[in-house]
């Protein structure tokens, strides 16, 4: 039996949190590419994002409440393979109705098979350490992706990305098939399944949703549009490129950083900073005419989300020992995510780069607020189910 304890279980949760979560990597990319290969305005191509991640929200809220009823391998191997396809099919078109309708499709198949990914993560022994390790893997991705794929796109054209995402979704759909784990923890027992599973969320798990939510929401909102504000800015494709892969460097700090502040830091302290630098961020992306702040800001801005989501993920693990809040990960940071890339599309279209940072300022106040409603750890206020 492969359990998330060994070697080949956890490559596979690598590979798969690699595929499910790759628009935290290539959304900068991926918009760009959109605007300067298809010509799409930046709102169609936040629109063409948007449906791939609406889609991952819809699989996610479909599934996450049979969590303990599925086949995770078989789901994860059918859920990659079909987003597999669907990138394939997306790079022999231009036309936006048929690249729409793929986006959406692979976004429903990408979302299903990352659902029982994460939802096998959350069951683990140690869902923080082990996010924190499947985190450490995508900053390994990122770096690869983001360095290679400018070029790549700028050599070969817009097809060239689709079946790079292809290739990606195919990596995970192999490693399901081959290894996917069990959890340690399935369902702890059918009456489990029946009985905990069953029982409304505690209300501090909805304001934890929410927080990571709203943070998802200006993550994606941001990122669809941090080449591009680069390189209107005439940064140039070089230098923006630079910037891209020191944030792939980057990334690769803040899940072994979470991993060794799991007992040092409080989560909760965490998640009360996190939208805070995260706003402050956008801030400096979105209005400076200098490249050095530009640069400096765009560099650490994936890792705040990845650093603060990790904490958040090992505290929403405690509140629900279910797993079915963490199997709805993908539509907790996807909810916010898919509306992020057509709002600042929009934002974009009608009132410049700075309206980006306005609307960052304002979500990010309202993820602080639901953080706060999460209770301090101290007493019986942190038990599970003491906040329902």
């Amino acid at each position: 039996m492969i359990t998330t304890r060994c070697v080949r279980g956890r490559a596979a949760l690598m590979a798969g949190h690699c595929a499910g979560m790759v628009d935290l990597v290539a959304l900068p990319v991926w918009v760009g590419t959109l605007i300067s290969a298809y010509r799409f305005d930046p709102q169609q191509a936040g629109l063409l994002a948007t449906l791939f991640l609406a889609g991952a929200v819809l699989a996610s809220v479909v599934l996450a409440p049979r969590l303990n009823r599925l086949n995770g391998r078989l789901t994860a191997t059918l859920g990659y393979g079909a987003a597999a396809v669907g990138f394939g099919l997306a790079s022999t078109t231009a036309e936006f109705g048929t690249l729409a309708l793929l986006h959406a499709l692979s976004g429903v198949a990408a979302g299903a098979a990352l659902s029982v990914t994460h939802g096998t993560i959350a069951r683990s022994a140690n869902p923080h350490r082990l996010f924190a390790i499947v985190g450490m893997a995508l900053g390994v991705f990122a770096v690869v992706f983001l360095g290679s794929m400018p070029p790549i796109v700028a050599a070969f054209g817009g097809p060239a990305l689709f079946r790079m995402l292809a290739a990606v979704m195919a990596v995970g759909a192999i490693f399901a098939a081959l290894a996917f784990p069990v959890p340690d923890a399935p369902a702890a027992s059918a009456d489990a399944a029946r009985g905990t599973g069953a029982q409304p969320l505690p209300r501090a798990v909805w304001f934890g949703i929410l927080g990571v939510a709203c943070m998802g929401l200006v993550q994606s909102m941001t990122f669809s549009f941090l080449e591009r504000v680069g390189s209107d800015r005439g940064f140039g494709l070089q230098a923006v490129t630079g910037v891209l892969i020191a944030l792939g460097l980057v990334n690769l700090f803040p899940p072994v950083l979470a991993a060794l502040l799991e007992k040092r830091w409080p989560a909760r302290r965490v998640l009360l900073v996190g939208p805070a630098l995260q706003a402050l961020l956008v801030v400096v992306i979105m209005n400076s005419p200098a490249f050095a702040p530009y640069a400096a800001a765009a560099s650490v801005f994936a890792a705040v989300m990845i650093f603060t989501h990790t904490f958040g993920f090992g505290l929403l693990a405690r509140l629900d020992p279910s797993g079915r809040a963490l199997a709805a990960t993908p539509a907790m940071l996807m909810f916010g995510a898919a509306i992020g890339p057509i709002l600042g599309g929009t934002l974009v279209k009608a009132f410049g780069y700075g309206s980006i940072a306005i609307a960052a300022v304002l979500i990010d106040a309202l993820a602080v607020w639901a953080f706060t409603r999460i209770p301090r750890p101290a007493g019986a206020a942190m038990a599970v189910g003491a906040a329902a």
